[in-house]
């Protein structure tokens, strides 16, 4: 791996920003704010999911739980049913957890440690470098799906199988010290112009992997069956939730048994419940 000239650094940081300037997402509103609970919100609500799917539901989860106090204290049943619509629910669990861990061993600020992120429940190491980036402006160096699209067609162009691990120390070279938080969202916006202007670079990756369809999928049952039990305290057997769900009953109950396993749903008699 050759690392990038003075030069190129900075030709490839001008082109970086150009495009930013130019072409930037100024208006998402987790880029209008520097709260790291609402930061890890839309960190949370972005796995995965599309940005215009996620908008919305941010907006409307953050009026009905506007500080990480307010969710801490909401009952988990009620965190799961404003999730309802994003998918992968363990995320809002997660969440849920992650906002009492802030409360109970913080008193209700966020640390600024990357350590002590990660050590809030569901926060790896992307998600915790995030909000020291985007919350903090802390110059770290991290990697997602757009900024490895970013580094893969800029730096390795005719390359196959990549690891990250010599995407990073370009990333460390090249980054910007005194401005994280903009200079990740200007890579991030890049790397979504290239993947509509390219076929996606990120192919290239020796991590990348292609998410199987959802239609019929054991996402799709386990999603149909947390929205059913969100409401209003709802409770149904197996038999209930195989039928509403269009699904077998040997099937829904495997995914009850894995839902219970992670905490998301338990078993109330004969019956289920969040």
């Amino acid at each position: 791996m050759k690392m990038p000239s003075p030069a190129a650094v900075k030709a490839f940081r001008r082109r970086v920003r150009a495009h930013y300037a130019r072409h930037g997402r100024h208006t998402l509103p987790w880029r209008k704010t520097t709260d790291p609970y609402r930061i890890l919100v839309s960190e949370m609500m972005l796995q995965q999911t599309q940005v215009d799917r996620v908008i919305p539901k941010y907006r409307a989860f953050l009026k009905q739980f506007p500080t990480v106090r307010a969710l801490a204290c909401a009952p988990r049943r009620v965190v799961l049913a404003a999730w309802s619509g994003l998918g992968y629910n363990r995320r809002a669990r997660f969440l849920h957890e992650a906002a009492q861990h802030v409360v109970a061993e913080h008193g209700g600020r966020f640390p600024q440690d990357i350590a002590a992120l990660e050590a809030l429940p569901g926060v790896g190491h992307y998600t915790a470098r995030a909000v020291a980036a985007f919350a903090f402006n802390t110059p770290v160096v991290m990697i997602e799906t757009n900024i490895r699209t970013v580094y893969l067609h800029e730096f390795f162009a005719d390359a196959q199988h990549v690891p990250d691990s010599e995407l990073v120390p370009i990333i460390e070279r090249t980054r910007d010290t005194r401005n994280s938080r903009e200079w990740y969202a200007a890579l991030m916006d890049y790397g979504t112009h290239l993947k509509k202007q390219h076929t996606n670079p990120s192919r290239r990756s020796k991590h990348h992997t292609r998410q199987s369809a959802f239609k019929g999928s054991r996402r799709q049952l386990r999603g149909c069956i947390v929205r059913t039990l969100a409401d209003a305290d709802a409770r149904a057997s197996t038999a209930a939730l195989a039928r509403v769900c269009n699904r077998s009953r040997e099937e829904t109950q495997h995914a009850l048994e894995a839902l219970a396993r992670e905490g998301m749903v338990r078993r109330d008699k004969r019956s289920w419940r969040l």
